[in-house]
């Protein structure tokens, strides 16, 4: 029964490439038209067959991680990048329907991040070790996507370039005070002190997070000019020349969209002007991911554009610049994935085999999902003011001007 599902599920998936799948009794299975380089999948036990025939989206990672599904023709990126290539114009098959729709209903439920969620929500991921994230981020622990210039830039001239990039937005000048919602390990909040002048305030809910940033602008001698706080967005008082957030607002969730623009618009001086970067959906509504959501982002959300655009409208700001990066953070996975796997004798040394593999699948997912799939990433620059920023984007690509 469950082989025959299967089988009936692959084929509606696989209409291009070439995959072949051994199943637990050794029957041999061949999927796709014949073209591209052959992969083959190898399942080990029923269980595993049964689960990706009721769950795909879920049991697909659960058993690269488990060991219960391994790839031994070919690679995992290669795999997955056939299944997102294909995934995008597949019926499907019926039983698969109602969940997708169930995850959809629910979404205003299970991204409920109110502030003790959060921040178990940003423990579960950031608070791991740091040792972790240095065998694959560049030595300025950039968690978001780099801005290639160039398609050769290194991974620290792209980010290098993404920080300048969103510095140039900000119109930063030396004195101003400037929000980072969602500060990460502090490196946008350390450049935009140490190369622009600004007095930074950087928040984050993350405990490791928090000390390492504290920590090293210590020892940057930049202590006076950037000041880190564990703190929720909706708890900070005061007002803001400039806000920037990050790579924070997937973590948002759908009911506190208003809530946060609110929260930028009241911090935000009348003339300041703030910058959010996020990851975003070009296509309808979607639900997140299961498998991302139980084991990477819990919370975690992909915002559509116009699911953003409704809460800035209400929030009384203007949206003075829409910016969409398309295949950015498709290079930067590509550069942390090859950093992961030279050093996984050293991750696995942190933690076990399985957890290698949860994160080598986590890696490799999202960088098929933004080189094939509807991923992209959105800066949306807004200003309380019509005026706030230049008419046109001239100044944006001028000679950078530093303090």
């Amino acid at each position: 029964m469950w082989d025959r599902a299967f089988d009936l599920m692959l084929r509606r998936l696989l209409q291009k490439g070439s995959l072949q799948v051994t199943l637990p009794n050794g029957q041999r299975l061949h999927y796709g038209d014949g073209s591209g380089v052959l992969l083959h999948v190898e399942l080990h036990n029923v269980a595993t067959v049964r689960h990706l025939v009721l769950n795909p989206e879920l049991a697909l990672g659960e058993a690269y991680m488990n060991g219960t599904l391994t790839i031994t023709e070919g690679d995992l990126h290669s795999f997955l990048g056939l299944i997102v290539k294909n995934y995008r114009n597949a019926p499907g098959v019926w039983w698969q329907r109602l969940l997708p729709r169930l995850r959809i209903a629910l979404r205003r439920f299970t991204q409920n991040n109110v502030a003790l969620r959060a921040r178990r929500n940003v423990a579960h991921h950031y608070d791991l070790s740091d040792t972790l994230y240095d065998l694959f981020l560049d030595p300025d622990r950039q968690y978001s996507c780099g801005y290639f210039r160039d398609p050769n830039d290194t991974l620290e001239q792209a980010q290098t370039n993404k920080k300048y990039h969103i510095a140039r937005k900000l119109m930063i000048e030396p004195g101003m005070g400037v929000l980072d919602i969602g500060c990460g390990w502090g490196g946008m909040a350390r450049t935009l002190a140490q190369d622009f002048g600004a007095q930074v305030l950087g928040i984050t809910l993350s405990q490791q997070q928090y000390a390492y940033a504290s920590e090293t602008a210590d020892r940057e001698g930049l202590a006076d000019r950037v000041d880190f706080q564990l703190c929720d967005y909706r708890d900070v008082t005061g007002t803001f020349d400039r806000i920037v957030s990050v790579g924070m607002f997937e973590h948002v969730g759908l009911p506190h969209y208003h809530a946060y623009f609110q929260s930028i618009h009241d911090r935000l001086s009348p003339d300041g002007i703030a910058l959010v970067h996020t990851i975003g959906w070009t296509g309808p509504p979607d639900a997140t991911n299961p498998w991302i959501a139980k084991y990477i982002f819990p919370g975690g959300y992909i915002p559509t554009m116009s699911e953003v655009m409704q809460s800035v409208e209400t929030s009384h700001l203007w949206t003075a610049d829409v910016e969409v990066w398309r295949l950015h953070y498709a290079e930067t996975l590509r550069h942390w994935s090859e950093r992961f796997a030279a050093n996984e004798d050293k991750v696995r040394a942190l933690y076990d085999d399985r957890f290698v593999r949860m994160w080598r699948f986590y890696l490799a997912a999202c960088e098929q999902t933004f080189r094939h799939g509807r991923q992209a990433v959105f800066q949306f620059q807004l200003t309380r003011r019509i005026d706030a920023v230049p008419l046109t984007r001239d100044y944006l690509y001028q000679p950078q001007t530093a303090k």
